[in-house]
């Protein structure tokens, strides 16, 4: 496939282009100031920020051209519209690493079992949401408002445990995304399934992973 890279030489962005290239698709890389063209793309890619991904998104849809967006902090109801109208997919994901997708599953399993949870999330710095999309994905799995506490540091890349408490026990589960790669594993399933997904806006790697 032909695919636009929104943020290609961002952190996220330049360890996905290598994976998406290494399994043989090609990249337009567009960065912040550039024109937004993806026009005779497959389809775009975006992991940039909450300001830059709804008018990256807007773009190429407007061009004709689907969107798997991995940013956060940003809602993308409007645009899920906009895709379903075109006919063309939108998907979100606030995490595309299958291990986080699975530490929230076990984590909403574990929930039916435990009076009480608490989230704890940590990330880079430099990360602009908080709490991040995957803790607040979580706590929505798990039901009952359980506090989150974000933690930003040097250091870190992308870290979350769910810690459950009962009389006389504790789980806790936890992910850790130590490099930036572990990205393209979901990004790749998406870029396999999109032209199977209905029109407009479909959320979360979980409804790609049985």
């Amino acid at each position: 496939m032909k695919i636009a890279l929104f943020g290609a030489e961002g952190r996220v962005g330049s360890a996905l282009a290598r994976r998406l290239e290494a399994a043989g698709h090609e990249i337009r890389g567009i960065e912040l100031g550039d024109e937004p063209d993806v026009a005779g793309c497959d389809a775009a890619v975006d992991f940039t920020t909450p300001d830059a991904a709804p008018k990256n998104v807007r773009a190429a849809l407007e061009q004709g051209v689907s969107c798997v967006v991995g940013t956060t902090g940003w809602e993308p109801g409007e645009l899920g519209a906009l895709a379903a109208e075109k006919g063309l997919r939108l998907f979100v994901a606030p995490n595309f690493s299958i291990g986080a997708v699975l530490m929230m599953r076990f984590a909403r399993d574990a929930a039916a079992h435990f009076p009480r949870a608490e989230i704890v999330e940590l990330h880079n710095e430099r990360k602009l949401d908080a709490p991040s999309g995957t803790a607040k994905a979580t706590a929505d799995l798990i039901g009952g408002e359980p506090a989150i506490h974000s933690v930003r540091l040097p250091g870190l890349v992308a870290h979350q445990e769910v810690i459950f408490g009962g009389e006389g026990q504790l789980l806790t589960i936890r992910h850790d995304t130590t490099g930036r790669e572990s990205f393209a594993d979901g990004v790749l399933l998406v870029l396999e399934k999109l032209p199977e997904l209905p029109p407009g806006l479909t959320v979360g790697l979980e409804t790609l992973i049985s």
